[in-house]
């Protein structure tokens, strides 16, 4: 976990034996070098956002690194229990939005988060957690070799990969380790096409009011899927220490994965009001998210104009 703080240590527990499924601990004594990607040039101390870029060699080698080998076996390097009883696997229609972050975590292990196709001006647009991007409090610890693989499923990956080109997270989350969230930009597919002209994308919130039901997705490395599955929590949020929680036990893996109000089952649609950021204990019972307010909104304007 990157922070120490007795008072996060609650909030941010998951993060630690890896929400976002770190092999080991996520916590640093001392930053580690930045291996790939930059902050972005110039950018003003005082700009609300801050973007990860990476470049187009690095965007390259990240497709080659994940072969369907390399995803099938991350999976299987952690086993974090069984899955419930509150989350459940999806057996309801396909959800081509919501997909696996395969990505190498800044200690240098293979893991994943979850991730979702939202809405966007320039079709490109993923919302995912903070810290699936970056260590919290620690600007150079940076995770590489970052791909979106909409609607994975048991090894398949039936819309393709699409590298990551960008990253936007609030500033705050990098200097302070507060406000959980990214907004990513991909790449075109390998059919030059834009990743909600394939998958379609998600409506997105901002300030809206808490309490609406809520369903949480996310790929999360418990057995017997060991993140090879979509599970899924439905619940009623509520205000806690300037997050919302809603009863769950996703675990790792399911960094990330979205909160949908008013979901259609049917269709597969809803509106994203936040994402999975935090458990509640070691025996999670309950996950927690940021309420996206104005600066979730300036990351995420940050990530659709980019």
């Amino acid at each position: 976990m990157p922070e120490t703080s007795p008072s996060v240590i609650r909030r941010l527990r998951g993060r630690a034996t890896g929400l976002a499924v770190a092999g080991t601990a996520l916590a640093l004594a001392a930053p580690l070098p930045a291996t790939a990607g930059t902050v972005q040039a110039g950018a003003a101390a005082a700009d609300p956002v801050s973007v990860l870029k990476f470049t187009v060699k690095e965007r390259k080698d990240a497709l080659a690194y994940w072969t369907p080998a390399r995803m099938k076996a991350v999976g299987k390097s952690v086993d974090l229990g069984p899955t419930g009883p509150k989350a459940k696997p999806w057996t309801g229609t396909e959800l081509k939005t919501v997909g696996r972050l395969f990505f190498v975590n800044a200690r240098g292990y293979d893991t994943w988060c979850t991730a979702t196709a939202v809405t966007s001006a320039n079709r490109s647009a993923v919302m995912t957690a903070a810290h699936c991007v970056r260590l919290g409090s620690s600007p150079g610890n940076t995770n590489t070799s970052m791909v979106f693989v909409p609607g994975y499923h048991k090894g398949k990956k039936p819309y393709g990969v699409f590298a990551v080109r960008n990253a936007a997270t609030p500033r705050t989350w990098e200097k302070d380790s507060t406000d959980d969230l990214a907004t990513l930009t991909v790449d075109l597919d390998k059919s030059r096409r834009k990743l909600t002209d394939v998958v379609g994308g998600q409506a997105i919130a901002f300030n809206r009011p808490v309490g609406a039901t809520i369903s949480a997705f996310g790929y999360s490395a418990t057995h017997p899927q060991l993140g090879e599955e979509l599970l899924r929590c439905v619940g009623k949020p509520k205000k806690k220490l300037g997050l919302q929680a809603i009863p769950c036990d996703l675990t790792g893996g399911s960094s990330g994965g979205p909160w949908l109000a008013g979901f259609n089952a049917t269709t597969g649609k809803g509106t994203l009001v936040s994402v999975n950021s935090g458990l509640d204990s070691l025996t999670p019972t309950e996950m927690q998210g940021e309420i996206f307010g104005s600066l979730a909104k300036k990351v995420y304007d940050r990530a659709q104009n980019s």
